[in-house]
């Protein structure tokens, strides 16, 4: 249940929550965005607070610290909104965070298709949109937002002129936050079909209502373009593809075949789609089937490529399943590796943040050994600048991509 908040309440209003003496308050006067259960005086009043409610945070000296969103259920206890105590979180609000996002969007791209709102680095906790021309898909995954989806809503069709903003409820964080699954058209209508987005020169086609996630990964557009350069007249190998990111974007540039390998029929259906649209379709192939199982049965087939790419999802999606994670890297390096051809190009992707960057080279390189391959390291990527970080959050720095030569 989430709570029933007031866009017009004064601060003065608000209840006030304090930090425990051993918490961090100079983390949080740096920019630090959560406070965690275990740092926030929980007594019986601030326990019965609604998920999402707004709440002024002191210091142990109560001494304030700014405006945030409590939601009692959550490890994350309490998200910083807005340095001052005093805001007023309303439609108003949200236009000048949206306008700023914005402001540096369009300095970034010449097309609307990118990452508009980036969480806690755009100053939205939990809140991400995709924008895919006049149409936005809004995750709000944290309890806040999902309570003050009217005036974000509305700010967003103010700032942006776009008339059409779908709900997306699937970010797992959402179960986390005590949130409902269900996904709903917020304003004007939901694409009775497949939206084309151009990218890299490739043309992709986006599900914004039934494909994963928000419908695209625009987080990989710097890495798809890198790899691109790599795979001209090149044999092209994509697993893990979803709807063609690196295998199209390598079509683009001249690549002279591609192979996307996805478990997902649908995804590769909307591959083909696209390769359809850019007219590589004779250069295209698809392959449907376990990743791990594919990779294998490429090898019994003695099949080879100059450019083998794999771009899996979170295998260490928390710290729990770190090791499990770093394990699955390394054997899909191990699996990988021995695909490549002579001097050929391998590049491994990893979305978990609970893997940082160095754990993840060293299972990739302990998998490129294992396979008997000797790896040079040509570059390492990450995600697009629509996909800012906020230094302080770890977390934001989720995306890794190596790029080897074998």
């Amino acid at each position: 249940m989430t709570a029933p908040l007031s866009t017009s309440a004064s601060a003065s209003d608000l209840p006030t929550v304090r930090l425990m003496p051993k918490a961090n308050a100079r983390a949080i006067r740096h920019g630090a965005p959560w406070v965690y259960a275990n740092e926030l005086v929980t007594d019986r009043r601030t326990k019965k607070l609604e998920p999402g409610t707004l709440a002024r945070l002191e210091d142990a000296e109560r001494q304030p610290l700014g405006l945030v969103a409590v939601n009692p259920t959550s490890k994350i206890i309490a998200r910083m909104l807005d340095p001052d105590p005093e805001a007023q979180i309303d439609q108003s609000w949200f236009e000048a965070h949206i306008a700023r996002a914005l402001d540096l969007r369009n300095r970034l791209y010449d097309a609307p298709y990118y990452r508009l709102i980036h969480a806690e680095a755009d100053g939205l906790p939990g809140v991400v949109i995709d924008r895919f021309g006049d149409t936005c898909v809004v995750q709000p995954n944290a309890a806040w937002a999902e309570a003050l989806l009217t005036p974000l809503c509305a700010a967003l069709v103010a700032v942006t002129g776009v008339t059409n903003v779908l709900k997306n409820a699937g970010g797992r964080t959402r179960t986390l936050e005590g949130l409902d699954d269900v996904s709903t058209v917020l304003a004007g209508d939901a694409p009775d079909a497949a939206l084309p987005v151009p990218m890299n020169g490739a043309i992709y086609m986006a599900d914004l209502t039934g494909g994963q996630k928000t419908g695209l990964f625009y987080d990989q557009r710097p890495n798809h373009a890198f790899a691109a350069n790599l795979s001209r007249g090149a044999r092209v190998l994509d697993v893990f593809a979803h709807v063609g990111g690196f295998s199209l974007a390598a079509l683009a540039a001249g690549a002279t075949s591609a192979v996307a390998v996805d478990g997902s029929a649908p995804a590769l259906e909307l591959a083909a789609q696209g390769a359809a649209e850019m007219g590589v379709a004779d250069r295209f192939e698809t392959r449907q089937g376990d990743a791990f199982d594919t990779l294998a049965a490429l090898r019994t087939e003695d099949a080879t490529f100059d450019v083998v790419i794999c771009d899996p999802p979170a295998f260490a999606p928390s710290r729990n399943a770190l090791d499990a994670g770093l394990r699955a890297y390394e054997r899909i390096a191990r699996l990988a590796a021995p695909l490549v051809a002579e001097n050929g190009i391998l590049v491994l992707c990893s979305c978990s943040h609970a893997a940082d960057l160095g754990q993840f080279r060293v299972a990739s390189v302990r998998g490129i050994g294992r396979a008997g391959r000797r790896p040079i390291l040509l570059h390492t990527g990450f995600a697009g600048p629509d996909h800012p970080q906020l230094p302080q959050l770890a977390e934001s720095g989720y995306l890794k991509s190596l790029v080897f030569r074998l």
